[in-house]
């Protein structure tokens, strides 16, 4: 069985992988042919997804980040994890594109909630993977909590995707409040992490 390994090089791959995610989604972006503000009109549905995208991936390298930084120790389970979860995220350009283009369809509006509720999911498996390595369960562990707003977050898109094809719109804005939800800062590792580290 392989020691457990430092969370360095892994945060490094995640942080690149991530920003190669969000290049390739404002790459999808087309310049407008017009020269005035009227000209942006028929893009604003594509903008809008971007901007609703680049938030999400923005929570998810930032909670990564402190989730990290609050595991000593990785092992390759948690390897594969963060695969899976990068795997999901790196369907994000592809939702986004698919779900602007087409002025929030149905399907696309769908689809769009699938790739967020799978990346949810593997990002709480990551997170039980993490708290699996041996010695750093109780930190870790107490730092996470119930993760109701994780939940609650997992419930959300998992009633959007059938909404979708009801009343898109409800889907969508079920998608915007849980980004916001999620701007607001999450210090339930901070502050369990702070203390440890000022007392090295």
């Amino acid at each position: 069985m392989l020691a457990p390994m430092e969370t360095n090089r892994l945060e490094a791959f995640s942080d690149g992988v991530i920003a190669i995610i969000i290049t390739i989604m404002v790459l999808e972006l087309e310049a407008p042919h017009g020269h005035d503000l009227k000209a942006l009109r028929p893009l604003l549905p594509v903008l809008l997804s971007y901007l609703l995208s680049f938030v999400y991936l923005g929570i998810y390298w930032s909670n990564h980040h402190h989730m990290l930084h609050a595991a000593e120790r990785i092992d390759g389970k948690v390897l594969w994890a963060n695969l899976h979860l990068l795997f999901w995220l790196s369907l994000m350009p592809f939702a986004t594109a698919w779900m602007g283009r087409t002025s929030a369809a149905p399907v696309p509006v769908a689809a769009y909630g699938a790739v967020q509720l799978l990346a949810a999911v593997s990002y709480v498996v990551l997170q039980a993977a993490l708290i699996a390595v041996p010695g750093q369960h109780s930190r870790l562990a107490n730092a996470v909590g119930g993760d109701a707003k994780g939940k609650l977050s997992m419930l959300a898109y998992a009633l959007a995707i059938p909404l979708a094809f009801v009343q898109q719109w409800i889907s969508v804005a079920l998608y915007v409040a849980v980004a916001l939800a999620w701007l607001v800062p999450d210090r339930r590792i901070e502050s369990r992490v702070a203390p440890h580290d000022e007392a090295r």
